[in-house]
């Protein structure tokens, strides 16, 4: 027998290189590392007229900016403090009359392979349409709102329907159970919780509407409002005329037109709450600015 050896062999490593083409390097907006690293060495030498100038170029301010950075709180720094934007406008509005709003926005591959294409024009009526049932359900600036729901388009627009009404909204994965649900809820004072009736994984229905209704159940829970269900399958869920709507409701024939709400950067667009060295929940949130253009 031989003897024992602690060393260890990989057989999955791997150095192969694959350079993009020059038609990709072309097009891409960092033409490659050598453009990559002067980026990198002119956000050294000025962070601050760095990040200043990314947000004139990248961003449409309804309201521009004097101010970059104000250090004046340390460590609650405010960026772009003086200005106003929306995260949905910049998202969807500023490419409406550009070549850029029959573009596809979104391709989505549903549980059974089929294959939905949205594009930024059609993104932004949705998204209206939406923010306007939000609306109409009470939901306003300021507020947050917990979205536990399945990979769709509808997802998408929830986020940007929030945003666009100057609502934070909180991400839940729609793998969590009842329990962690209600925390989250809690920790972010939600006024509402979009979700499905069910969620497709691998052929099979999952719950997330009776997990929803699990969570609330649990206490604490009494700064909700309303429940909004999106119909993802053909099974039926318990629905609380009260509190719970369908989606897409009965808005679904109103404007598709949703002017959006401004907002100073430091306002939160969202917020998710990771697991804490204990376990429990700790709240983090991404400002309007850091959202569309990245300094957190």
């Amino acid at each position: 027998m031989s003897a024992p050896s602690s060393a260890i062999q990989s057989t999955l490593v791997e150095n192969r290189v694959f350079e993009p083409s020059d038609a990709t390097v072309k097009a891409a907006r960092i033409s490659g590392m050598d453009a990559y690293n002067a980026l990198c060495a002119e956000a050294e030498q000025d962070f601050e007229g760095f990040w200043g100038k990314r947000a004139r170029e990248v961003l449409t301010w309804h309201k521009p900016f004097t101010k970059v950075l104000d250090e004046s709180n340390k460590p609650f720094y405010k960026w772009f403090e003086d200005g106003e934007l929306n995260a949905s406008f910049n998202c969807l509005d500023r490419h409406m009359g550009t070549p850029v709003e029959n573009k596809t926005a979104i391709i989505f591959e549903a549980d059974d392979g089929a294959v939905t294409k949205v594009t930024y024009k059609e993104l932004l009526a949705k998204v209206s349409q939406f923010a306007n049932a939000l609306k109409a359900r009470g939901v306003k600036k300021g507020d947050r709102v917990v979205i536990y729901m399945p990979m769709t388009i509808e997802g998408v627009v929830a986020m940007q329907a929030c945003a666009r009404i100057g609502a934070t909204h909180s991400v839940v994965f729609g793998g969590f159970s009842a329990k962690a649900l209600q925390e989250r809820i809690q920790d972010a004072g939600a006024v509402a919780v979009i979700t499905a009736n069910y969620q497709m994984r691998g052929g099979k229905e999952l719950p997330l509407k009776a997990i929803v209704d699990e969570g609330i159940a649990m206490g604490g829970c009494e700064s909700i409002k309303t429940v909004i269900v999106f119909q993802r399958t053909q099974t039926a869920v318990n629905m609380v005329a009260a509190v719970t709507s369908p989606w897409p409701m009965p808005w679904r024939d109103s404007p598709p037109t949703a002017r959006p709400k401004w907002s100073v950067p430091s306002i939160p667009c969202s917020c998710f709450t990771p697991l804490g060295p204990q376990a429990s929940p700790r709240a983090c949130s991404t400002a309007q600015a850091a959202t569309c253009c990245g300094p957190t």
